[in-house]
């Protein structure tokens, strides 16, 4: 004969102030816990979204990124002639050679300066980046000094719209136009004509060459091709696992201080759910008795009680999540270490952070009523009648 649920509810009920108390330390805990791994996911998602699983990027071997790459003009029209390149609706050849230097410009409200990255362009290079749409103005033409910016550096950095112009390289660039690239890295970034870029910066080679496979499974003949030409020293990588690793570190990072804020936080959280429960046991000594003389076993008890303490873990656990998720209203800006250069994203909110916070909060739960719980199963029923 088991005790009913309705039990449970009763007595948190009664303990109105206590139970209100101790569910919003473990709110706190797993709203602290969910926005961490959100924050991590969200930086990792845009970055990964940001490339194609079709495209493929060329770079120097041993360049962790494009800003520290250097493909020489010689090597990128070698890789023009591979037959594996996708063609474009006009009869083009799908290729991009791109040339990417950072530029320091001011934030808005804090005045401090910030690397952006300049990504220099050519023809070919929105039709392999069909998430990219104009928003306001027009695109830059090639062969001139105009350039467009990504929303959030519109957003995010002083004096950047619409017919103003930005010095760097020795140059003045007119923007003429803002794209947006939906949830994607490229919305941190600055276009323009790649060789106006690589004149002004003095530039003799390219930072990557980007193509589309005509068949995303060729990637291995790819390749094959590059190791058997001894003058490609370059290495490909799709440009999904190009931006996945880019965003490995820092993720890593994020999760690892999340975890460890967490534990810490979760202690204060777990000692106030054991007072709690503590409490509620003394409280009901001769409650239990009572149970007890009814013929409820003691494993009864213990299971009512920690049944309790689970439901205070787990509404703490919801009220976490319901507010963390609002956190996906929230664009931050951080540094991306890969490149050194300013990167905008959202907290994103998935169904394996929603398991991992309420897994924690039950955690919680089961630890802070466990003693309590196997202390209320152990009462002798004389001694707890006693208390009637």
């Amino acid at each position: 004969m088991a005790i009913p649920l309705a039990y449970n509810f009763r007595n948190l009920w009664t303990r109105r102030l206590t139970t209100i108390l101790t569910i919003s330390g473990m709110a706190l805990v797993v709203f602290v816990f969910a926005s961490i791994l959100m924050l991590a996911e969200g930086l990792q998602k845009t970055l990964t979204e940001t490339g194609s699983f079709d495209n493929v990027v060329f770079l120097r071997k041993g360049s962790n990124s494009e800003v520290v790459s250097g493909v020489t003009r010689q090597q990128a029209s070698i890789l023009e002639t591979f037959p594996e390149i996708a063609v474009g609706p006009k009869g083009q050849k799908l290729l991009s050679k791109e040339a990417v230097v950072l530029i320091a410009l001011t934030k808005k409200g804090s005045d401090k300066p910030s690397n952006v990255v300049l990504r220099g362009i050519d023809e070919n290079s929105l039709f392999l980046r069909p998430q990219v749409r104009l928003v306001e103005g027009r695109l830059p033409r090639m062969g001139s000094t105009e350039i467009m910016v990504g929303t959030s550096i519109a957003r995010k950095f002083k004096d950047i719209r619409v017919d103003e112009k930005l010095c760097c390289g020795m140059r003045d660039w007119r923007i003429v136009g803002i794209f947006d690239a939906g949830s994607t890295g490229f919305n941190s970034e600055i276009w323009g004509d790649g060789d106006q870029f690589m004149q002004a910066f003095r530039r003799n080679g390219y930072s990557s060459v980007i193509f589309k496979l005509r068949d995303s499974s060729e990637i291995q003949r790819v390749e094959s091709r590059m190791e058997n030409d001894p003058r490609l020293t370059l290495e490909v990588k799709r440009e999904t696992k190009y931006y996945a690793d880019q965003s490995e570190m820092m993720a890593k990072f994020l999760r690892i201080l999340g975890i460890s804020l967490t534990i810490i936080f979760s202690l204060g959280a777990i000692i106030g759910a054991m007072i709690t429960m503590y409490s509620a046991v003394a409280n009901r000594i001769a409650e239990i008795g009572t149970l007890r003389a009814l013929g409820f076993k003691r494993r009864d008890i213990l299971i009512a009680f920690l049944l309790e303490s689970l439901l205070l873990g787990f509404l703490g656990g919801v009220m976490g999540l319901f507010f963390a998720s609002f956190m996906q209203l929230i664009t931050i800006s951080t540094m991306n270490f890969q490149t050194f250069s300013e990167l905008a994203f959202n907290f994103s909110l998935n169904f394996q952070i929603i398991t991992m916070g309420m897994a924690f909060a039950l955690i919680m739960g089961l630890v802070g009523g466990v003693l309590p719980a196997i202390r209320a199963s152990k009462m002798l029923i004389v001694e707890a009648l006693r208390a009637v």
